[in-house]
This record gives C-alpha cells, sequence and structure tokens, in this order.
C-alpha cells in the first residue's frame, strides 16, 4: 500500500496548478492521467483580459493576472524550459464604429489598465486592415503543450505519475480517505477536464463542452510578431509558423478533425491574410466549458474527501493559479470558496 496526502486525477492546465499548490506546503501526492483529453495541450495558451468580441473585461482578471504570471516564471525556472512570451493583442477593427467602442470601452473601470488608447496603423503588406487595431496591454501567450508535456516528465522523474486511465467505479470512499487501488489519500481532486462527463461522482454537474479545431500553417511571408484577434486568432509560434483558432462546435464531442472546420478556418483566414500560407496540422480538443462562465470547484455534498477543479473553458491559462489556490485554501484551512465558482451553486449528488 502507499499513503499520500492527495490523488489527482488530471495532469491538463488545472492539474499542473493544483500540484504546484501541493509541492509549495510539502504535501506528498500522486497523478493519473492517461493524454485522453487535449484541449490544454493544442490551446493557444493566450492569457488575455479583455472580451474582444465584446470589449469587456474578462471575470477577475486583474488579479488572476497577478497570480498567474508569477507561477508560470515559478514553473520556468522549476522545469528549466521557457513558457511565457510576451507578445502582444492586437484586436483588428473592421470599421470606424468599432475604433470608437474600443476607445469608449478604453475609460471604463476594469478596462483602462489593459486596453491601449493609441491606434496602431496596419503596416504589414500581407494582412487586410485599413482600420487598423487596438492593442491589449499585459497579454500574452503560455506554450502549454511544452508545460503540460515537461511537467510530466518532471513528476515521472519524481514517481508521482501514473500514465493509465483512472477507474472511477474502483474508487473506494471511507469517511476519512479514499482509497484506489493499491493507493490510500486523504483527499482526491478531479481535474479531468471534458473527461468529468465520465465520473460517477461529479457528472451531474452542468459541464457543457464546446469542441475546437485548429490549424497550425507555414507563412514566410506574413512576418507578424504579434497576436491577431479578427474572426480568428492569428497567433505566431516561430519559425513562420502560426496558430490558427478556433471553431466553436457544441455538438460533436468527439476530438475527431473536421473538413468542415478546416474549410471554416481557411475561409476566414484568407479573408485577414493575403500572402501564400501551407497547413502543417489540424488537430481538435474539447473545452470544458459552462453556461455561467465559471469555474467548477469544490467538494462532493456527501462525500467530503472528493473534490472537483475543473470548468476552465478557455480561460484555463490565467485561470487554473487562482482556482487552485482557492481550492487548496478551502480543503487545508477550512476557507470558504468564491461563491462565484464553488459548486454550490449547483445539485451534484449522486
Amino acid at each position: 500500500m502507499k499513503q499520500v496526502d492527495y490523488i489527482i486525477v488530471g495532469n491538463g492546465l488545472a492539474g499542473i496548478a493544483f500540484c504546484e499548490q501541493l509541492r509549495k506546503h510539502n504535501k506528498d501526492f500522486i497523478v493519473f492521467d492517461n493524454q485522453s483529453q487535449q484541449s490544454s495541450i493544442v490551446a493557444a495558451g493566450l492569457y488575455n483580459p479583455v472580451i474582444l468580441k465584446r470589449f469587456t473585461k474578462v471575470w477577475n482578471s486583474k488579479f488572476q493576472l497577478e497570480l498567474a504570471i508569477p507561477k508560470y516564471k515559478e514553473l520556468e525556472e522549476l522545469l528549466h524550459i521557457k513558457l511565457d512570451y510576451k507578445i502582444p493583442v492586437y484586436r483588428k477593427f473592421t470599421s470606424i464604429e468599432e475604433q470608437n467602442d474600443w476607445f469608449t470601452a478604453s475609460d471604463k473601470p476594469g478596462l483602462c489598465d489593459f486596453l491601449s488608447t493609441t491606434l496602431i496603423k496596419n503596416k504589414n503588406p500581407s494582412i487586410h486592415a485599413e482600420f487598423g487595431f487596438g492593442e491589449v496591454l499585459h497579454s500574452g501567450r503560455i506554450n502549454t503543450s511544452q508545460l503540460i508535456t515537461s511537467y510530466s516528465d518532471f513528476l515521472d522523474k519524481e514517481n508521482k505519475l501514473y500514465k493509465e486511465e483512472f477507474h472511477h467505479n474502483q474508487l473506494e470512499v471511507q469517511q476519512h480517505s479514499v482509497q484506489y487501488k493499491n493507493v490510500i489519500a486523504k483527499y482526491i481532486v478531479f481535474a479531468e477536464g471534458f473527461g468529468l462527463m465520465k465520473n460517477s461522482f461529479f457528472n451531474k454537474l452542468p459541464l457543457n463542452g464546446t469542441k475546437g479545431e485548429m490549424l497550425t500553417i507555414k507563412a514566410p511571408e506574413l512576418k507578424m510578431n504579434f497576436i491577431l484577434k479578427s474572426s480568428i486568432f492569428i497567433v505566431p509560434l516561430g519559425d513562420h509558423l502560426y496558430w490558427i483558432g478556433a471553431t466553436y462546435e457544441r455538438e460533436d464531442k468527439t476530438h475527431s478533425i473536421t473538413s468542415e472546420a478546416k474549410e471554416e478556418l481557411i475561409d476566414k483566414l484568407k479573408k485577414i491574410i493575403n500572402c501564400d500560407f501551407e497547413i502543417i496540422q489540424q488537430v481538435a480538443g474539447i473545452r470544458p466549458t459552462t453556461n455561467d462562465r465559471r469555474p467548477l470547484v469544490g467538494a462532493h455534498p456527501e462525500d467530503k474527501n472528493l473534490f472537483v477543479l475543473n470548468g476552465l473553458g478557455t480561460r484555463g491559462v490565467m485561470m487554473s493559479p487562482f482556482v487552485a489556490d482557492q481550492l487548496f485554501n478551502h480543503i487545508e484551512q477550512g476557507i470558504d470558496l468564491d461563491k462565484e465558482i464553488d459548486i454550490k451553486r449547483f445539485k451534484v449528488g449522486r
């Protein structure tokens, strides 16, 4: 028998953030992950405090950023890799009216720190942008694929990673502990992304799941050194490679790529750039989304040593350190969770 403080199920952004809380506080843990959930791996990894479709702020964005950026710096030092790329996000304007809406929004509380009031003219001949751009301040990109791969290697070397599927029906829940196969723990935290839908303890939570498909293209003539937001995102990856995405599909819950999504992305891309490009890769992932766009965090109402850490949607890079901090303090110190993320707002009993 192996005894630990925590079992973590899932090694995406939420799982990694919670593992870092445990390491910081000298808690022993193991992680189960079979890489069945791809949303964190294939994501662009943006941290962007503004909803660029409507020019409104992301919930709790200032606090989340202040907490998250130092955490990724610590991960860079731990793993000896580069993760945080300080690259600006430009919002392409489609009209004078959009320019005016941007400058109006830049005066609002909560947005004035993040929306530049300087209109940026387009100087790139490969981009269609006659009305120019607005710049989002304090934005950037975390290389999530590199993070997850390197953190998995780190856990493996520490003998903390089980690369296998977690079978929920084999979990034995006792009053003050849980047992899974030959492992006994005080607590278990499920950070499974959309895989939560197979979890009999928490699958009554309203986790919708939204499929996104993305392309990687090679475009040597584009020469873009910023992230561009128009009808899609164009994210430079280096070596003339760009991440293009993403689609939003609410019915299909598979990781299969489709010709329809490919055509949609190409059509939108050709309306933004006018240079040649080559498609290198197409991938898909299921975002763990919720109707109220808030995470799902908290204890099971009946089995008090079972916890969930999920529902980060498209904001996993920004939100994961915040929700991990909230959950750890809730478990270890009894501090109440932020009401907007606490699963008590839903009925989750079996």
